[in-house]
């Protein structure tokens, strides 16, 4: 199949997006953040809804949203010492329906599901540089982040700041949504964190073979269902058969890891 350049950097960016999300949702699934992604990507949503109303560009509305949310989050987090999940309920439950209210009708699709067409060179460009830096910081923080996520204490007394670590990780993660939204859209950008580390999960027995894996399984998604997705009818959006790839896979993960037991 030959590819139109605007199809390839759509192709290329959305695997290193692939990527940081297997990467970050294998962190946020041991954080116990996975169905948090979910939630966090709705605050999106009203970001870009305000963007739209204010023809401006949607991932500066989304990215802002998401900041503010990500802060509060933290502050939150800080503050009461409840858990990180519980916070993001309580700032983000209303995303959703505010988001719904303020983006125009004739864009509302698009921004829950996913845009259809294909990746200019500026939007490949600054999609593969924030996927590489996602990447990057994990790999560099893995230990750290490792240690903080399983033993709090002895982080503490190794000199971690965990208060910051933390708020670091908060905002890799809202990054991570953020390049995930063109792709799948406000309402489906957590799936590709929260799908593919589960998938890896289950056939994992150390955490780097669970990175890998989850990285493997978010990829094989992303490709398989962006393949399948450009041989649909153009109103069909991407970003639901990228997330039934994901289903897919966990589940013929899952029964061969049961067949094996």
């Amino acid at each position: 199949m030959k590819l139109s350049p605007q199809e390839f950097y759509e192709f290329s960016a959305a695997f290193l997006v692939a990527i940081a999300a297997g990467l970050v949702g294998g962190f946020a699934l041991l954080k116990r953040m996975s169905l948090a992604s979910d939630v966090v990507s709705h605050l999106a949503l009203p970001g870009i809804g305000i963007a739209l109303v204010f023809k401006l560009n949607p991932v500066l509305g989304a990215a802002s949203t998401l900041l503010i949310g990500t802060l509060l989050v933290w502050g939150i987090e800080k503050r009461t010492g409840i858990a990180t999940e519980a916070a993001i309920g309580v700032v983000f439950a209303a995303s959703l329906a505010t988001g719904a209210l303020i983006t125009p009708k004739e864009d509302l699709e698009e921004a829950l599901f996913g845009q259809s067409a294909p990746l200019d060179f500026t939007g490949f460009l600054i999609a593969s540089a924030a996927a590489l830096a996602i990447v990057t910081f994990v790999l560099v923080r893995k230990d750290r982040l490792t240690l903080a996520l399983f033993s709090p204490d002895l982080a503490a007394a190794s000199g971690l700041n965990t208060s910051r670590l933390s708020l670091e990780f908060l905002l890799l993660f809202s990054l991570t949504i953020l390049v995930c939204l063109k792709f799948l859209g406000a309402l489906l950008a957590g799936a590709l964190l929260m799908i593919p580390a589960a998938t890896g999960r289950r056939v994992a027995k150390g955490i780097n073979s669970f990175l890998a894996r989850s990285v493997l399984a978010s990829v094989v998604a992303v490709v398989a269902g962006l393949l399948i997705a450009s041989r649909l009818p153009a109103s069909v959006s991407q970003g639901p058969v990228i997330v039934l790839a994901a289903a897919a896979g966990f589940i013929a993960v899952s029964l061969f890891a049961r067949g094996r037991q």
